[in-house]
């Protein structure tokens, strides 16, 4: 079944025109409309089916600096700050908590790789804290077991997937935007090589710029314009078991499950990084450069089945601007969840906390994280269409570090000081193979 949800309403009308169109209401879009709005810009934010219904509902709802890429450390560090901010700018709990993550470990070496992390974070001003195995076993209590090490990272924690996204997006309309569900864009008007309107299912808006957010649709989008953007996503399946006692810990990454307290009590159980590839015709024309994403994370990665196909999110078909489009034939992307991984993921949280084998299954559910053949989102304006910017390919990592790239990208479209550096998430660098280059966590 679906992840939960909060349904919000929709503005009534769409705008004939706006400074800016956002399409794609997942976090990146949201947040992006948000700081937007909040600056004064007429933004019109376009979602297919419902806000946040997607991965940005699906999720483990994890807010971490701990083990970033260097590359988007920054902006998930600035991202933290500004989850703190939301409530107080929306007066809505989004579920956010620095209530810290846990690492535990039986592995030397992985312990050294954390350790080494922790040496690159000091110097940008992040705290971690490397446990001994007595510290280890002591926060680790609930499993009953001794741990070699684990790490600590006070600073990081959790939002609410089911509410968080939703809560950004009345923001939007409180600051004076527009948000529009059910309403696809079909595509792109451009007047002498440059944005000059969005065409949607309900109608036309005249803008001169336009972000493309639409996460794991963002490529099939491009290939209509004929922007080439190498992009594949994998099916990723979670549960959630009802309500334990408060003994349970908060957010608890081990070796083979991990474990997340929902908003509502229950708790998520995932297995990190496992995950079904289902072919498409998208991700066997990107195969090649996939091959140094794959080389890194085929211990766990399964091939999958024909649903990916059917889903239409990653099709090579070209579509007419005055007929249905795969958007509008599959409003919200809700593939099957792998129930072997389900089953697995549930074994393997009872052997790790007893306890568990109390709580039944409450839901279960899959999602599409899409992905770049490095690993690093793609932010910034695409060179050969003046006005029309791709924020996509966010790779597992959108929820956490979401308002940080909603920041950026308003900041680019307002000329204001980035937030972060925006040079290693520009689109050209994917012209150059992905070899030495993909993300290291």
């Amino acid at each position: 079944m679906p992840a939960p949800l909060l349904h919000i309403e929709s503005s009534a009308d769409l705008p004939r025109e706006a400074d800016v169109v956002v399409i794609g209401g997942g976090v990146v879009g949201v947040f992006t409309a948000y700081y937007l709005a909040r600056r004064g810009i007429r933004v019109a934010l376009l979602e297919k089916g419902r806000v946040a219904a997607e991965q940005s509902s699906r999720n483990w709802g994890w807010c971490r600096q701990q083990n970033r890429d260097e590359r988007e450390l920054p902006m998930a560090t600035k991202s933290l700050e500004l989850w703190e901010n939301v409530a107080k700018e929306t007066g809505e709990d989004t579920g956010f908590r620095r209530c810290g993550l846990l690492y535990l470990s039986q592995d030397e070496t992985q312990l050294a790789g954390w350790a080494k992390w922790r040496d690159f974070a000091r110097t940008a001003g992040v705290t971690t804290h490397m446990l001994s195995g007595q510290e280890a076993s002591e926060r680790g209590k609930p499993t009953g077991r001794k741990w070699k090490g684990g790490v600590f990272s006070p600073s990081d924690g959790t939002a609410d997937p089911s509410r968080a996204v939703p809560v950004a997006a009345r923001g939007i309309m409180a600051a004076g935007g527009s948000v529009h569900q059910f309403c696809a864009a079909r595509g792109i008007e451009l007047s002498a090589g440059r944005v000059s309107g969005v065409v949607t299912e309900k109608g036309m808006i005249a803008t001169r710029t336009v972000v493309m957010a639409g996460g794991a649709w963002a490529s099939s989008f491009c290939h209509q314009l004929g922007i080439r953007f190498p992009q594949a996503s994998i099916r990723s399946s979670i549960l959630t078991v009802a309500p334990g006692t408060s003994e349970l810990p908060v957010a608890l990454a081990a070796p083979d499950v991990s474990i997340t307290r929902r908003g509502n009590g229950h708790y998520t159980l995932a297995i990190s990084g496992r995950a079904r590839v289902d072919p498409t015709p998208q991700q066997v024309r990107f195969g090649r450069e996939f091959l140094p994403m794959f080389a890194r994370r085929w211990r766990s990665l399964s091939p999958g089945g024909v649903d990916g196909w059917r889903q239409g999110h990653e099709s090579l078909e070209k579509w007419s601007l005055d007929a249905i489009t795969p958007m509008e034939r599959n409003r919200i992307l809700d593939p099957r969840p792998d129930m072997a991984q389900i089953r697995l993921t549930y074994q393997r949280a009872c052997e790790l906390i007893p306890e568990v084998r109390n709580l039944p299954i409450s839901d279960a559910w899959a999602g599409y994280i899409d992905s770049t053949p490095d690993g690093i989102p793609v932010i910034g304006e695409i060179e050969s269409i003046p006005g029309f910017i791709l924020a996509a390919g966010f790779s597992g990592h959108g929820f956490a570090i979401g308002p940080g790239a909603g920041h950026l990208i308003a900041d680019i479209i307002t000329g204001k000081p980035p937030i972060v550096d925006p040079a290693h998430f520009r689109p050209a660098r994917l012209k150059t193979a992905a070899w030495g280059k993909v993300a290291e966590f």
